[in-house]
């Protein structure tokens, strides 16, 4: 059935309403000439439902999923598009100027692509004095392409697929998985086809301190270590894969050092510094896994009051 909408453009959301006003004000700037776009905003339970989406930008549903997680909110947003292409953005990402026009002609000029991903980069609270954190980041924690061509998945902040395709890999896990990595693999294992977009860039604000990044890595951590220990063995290599990150950082001076995201040397310097630290603290959260099992209570954070 042909449809009014070129694209439909899915936000999970939790208690995040000021990131979620960026966000849609980078919607509505985009230059997308005669293509239409929706967008639906899929509240997760929010302290306050963000009703001001409403009077911000046209064509626009909100709705609430109560089943914890963005892979719920972002199916339930999937079975209420209208549009034969499906882009999906976290709330707190802010999409940069031909963000969707760049996804529209990739699906439109290139029959045989599946789905896609794109860049995303920080947006620092002060571009000329980096934080260690928002150095970090900037190396470290979006590596977009490498998602894409090395490994078969897109980021789903930044993640664009064919309404059909969706509906054939099926929906994305719930919040104790890594719903982006897990459905990438579903689809390449079907015979999906992924690309990088170029143009598709959105921005996100790094981590205001250490504590906060070392909470996203307990939850990464969790879910490798539910994993691995399922495997013949699976304790035995992970305490390898401990002793191998813990010895990283020495690999992270030329990385560090040759970056093209980072411009200044004390900035690559704080890099290195904080990836020493990282690497750290996940190979001591590895060994406390192995003696003290913790790792449900990490997999249900997903801005929780309680985090």
């Amino acid at each position: 059935m042909a449809t009014q909408f070129d694209i439909s453009v899915i936000i999970p959301h939790l208690n995040e309403p000021d990131d979620l006003r960026l966000c849609l004000m980078g919607l509505n700037a985009q230059d997308v000439g005669d293509c239409q776009f929706e967008i639906i905003v899929v509240d997760n339970g929010s302290a306050q439902m963000p009703e001001f989406v409403r009077s911000m930008t046209p064509n626009v549903q909100l709705v609430r999923e109560l089943t914890p997680g963005p892979g719920p909110a972002r199916n339930l947003g999937a079975s209420l598009a209208r549009a034969p292409i499906l882009a999906f953005i976290d709330a707190d990402c802010v999409p940069a100027a031909g963000w969707l026009d760049a996804i529209v002609r990739t699906f439109k000029n290139h029959p045989d692509v599946d789905f896609a991903g794109g860049d995303i980069g920080i947006r620092p609270a002060d571009p000329d004095r980096l934080t260690a954190v928002e150095c970090y980041e900037s190396v470290y924690s979006y590596r977009a392409r490498r998602y894409v061509e090395r490994d078969g998945y897109a980021a789903t902040g930044n993640m664009s697929v064919r309404a059909t395709i969706f509906q054939k890999v099926g929906p994305f896990g719930g919040i104790s998985t890594m719903e982006d990595t897990e459905w990438g693999q579903r689809a390449s294992a079907l015979g999906c086809r992924i690309t990088y977009i170029e143009g598709a860039r959105v921005n996100t604000p790094s981590c205001h301190g250490f504590d906060e990044l070392a909470r996203r890595w307990d939850r990464h951590v969790a879910h490798e270590f539910g994993e691995a220990t399922v495997r013949p063995l699976g304790k035995l290599r992970w305490l390898v894969k401990c002793a191998i990150v813990a010895a990283s950082p020495v690999a992270e001076i030329l990385t560090t050092a040759g970056t093209s995201k980072l411009s200044r040397w004390r900035d690559r310097w704080a890099a290195l510094g904080c990836v020493t630290r990282v690497r750290l603290y996940r190979a001591q959260r590895m060994i406390e896994l192995i003696w003290r099992d913790d790792a449900a209570k990490h997999l249900d954070m997903w801005n929780r009051d309680d985090l």
